[in-house]
């Protein structure tokens, strides 16, 4: 059930709600050829009931890009599963970290840590109904305000004994199922990178990624000593060029950094042709994913301000990025 496994180290950037989207992702392709991008999460149902067309679509330039699914239910888990494989992604991941309580309500999300043999029969069903992809899955290090180490073992340990799930992306906090808002939960429940290195120290053989407060390339080169790889959130969105060595630095790829120009020209096609082929795609949509582009640059304000201004991008047209562009270089 299992293909070839990805590369190693693995950078990755998070699934992230209303930001890891088809428009994101074209443009974290642009400034990095190998790290593995993620979609937003998608429930089993909406795939398997709604639009799957439009949560499936992609850009050919994306891959390799990784699905991660929402959802409790084997069964349907499987069916959204194949249809994913189906559309050529090259990973399907399942969510057992989201804390917020939509998704506690739809019993899915971090609450499953409280179920291995559950998880096991998703992972199982995902595995079966996608043969060609590899199934992971996304969690964290414990529930609430537990603070030992042995059920995080636990978990993984059963995954690892009744799943053919090789890799585990952890982390590295724990989700508290009440008390904190999905936002407080990505900042208030401490880090515990130790128990993420741990884990790797207890199961050698299995994939450990670890996720959770990286912001920076030293922090990506420090974890690498102790797990396999590293996925990393907001940074990657709101400072996209945090990747433009990574290619180079982790990988060892001797093709040359992406050039700011460059990346502003194919964004810029990418934008025109996205406008002109699909009607319900607005300017806004697209540039809201690169306002952190210029991060860290002179005028980088300048960029930021002109591709946020409401009353410009109700004009649609595709070269305000290239006006922009060219303001930031004055």
């Amino acid at each position: 059930m299992m293909t070839a496994m990805p590369s190693f180290p693995l950078l990755s950037v998070a699934p992230m709600l209303d930001w890891t989207d088809r428009h994101y992702r074209f443009l974290a392709r642009q400034i990095s050829r190998r790290v593995l991008l993620y979609t937003e999460m998608i429930h089993a149902g909406a795939l398997v009931y709604g639009d799957a067309a439009r949560f499936l679509e992609k850009h050919p330039c994306e891959h390799p890009v990784a699905l991660q699914l929402g959802g409790s239910e084997p069964d349907l888990l499987a069916r959204a599963a194949a249809k994913a494989a189906a559309a050529g992604f090259a990973q399907i991941n399942l969510n057992c970290g989201c804390p917020s309580p939509r998704v506690q309500k739809g019993a899915f999300g971090a609450c499953l840590m409280n179920d291995a043999p559950l998880v096991a029969d998703c992972l199982n069903a995902i595995a079966e109904a996608a043969p060609d992809c590899e199934t992971t899955v996304k969690h964290r290090i414990g529930l609430d305000r537990q603070t030992e180490y042995q059920p995080l073992e636990d978990f993984v340990g059963t995954l690892a004994r009744l799943t053919p799930v090789q890799t585990f992306i952890v982390h590295a906090r724990n989700a508290w199922l009440d008390g904190l808002s999905p936002k407080e939960n990505r900042d208030i429940p401490p880090l515990r990178y130790d128990y993420v290195y741990r884990l790797k120290r207890e199961f050698p053989d299995l994939n450990i990624i670890i996720n959770g407060g990286i912001t920076d390339n030293a922090q990506i080169a420090e974890h690498l000593h102790h797990v396999d790889g590293a996925m990393v959130g907001r940074e990657a969105y709101h400072n996209p060029m945090i990747m433009a060595d990574w290619d180079a630095r982790f990988y060892g790829d001797d093709t040359s950094a992406p050039q700011y120009d460059t990346i502003v020209q194919q964004l810029y096609a990418y934008t025109c042709n996205e406008l002109h082929s699909n009607r319900y795609t607005t300017l806004r949509h697209i540039v809201r994913h690169s306002l952190g582009l210029m991060h860290g640059l002179h005028n980088a304000r300048i960029w930021r301000r002109m591709l946020s201004d409401a009353e410009l991008l109700k004009t649609n047209r595709p070269e305000l990025i290239l006006q922009a562009w060219e303001a930031v270089q004055r």
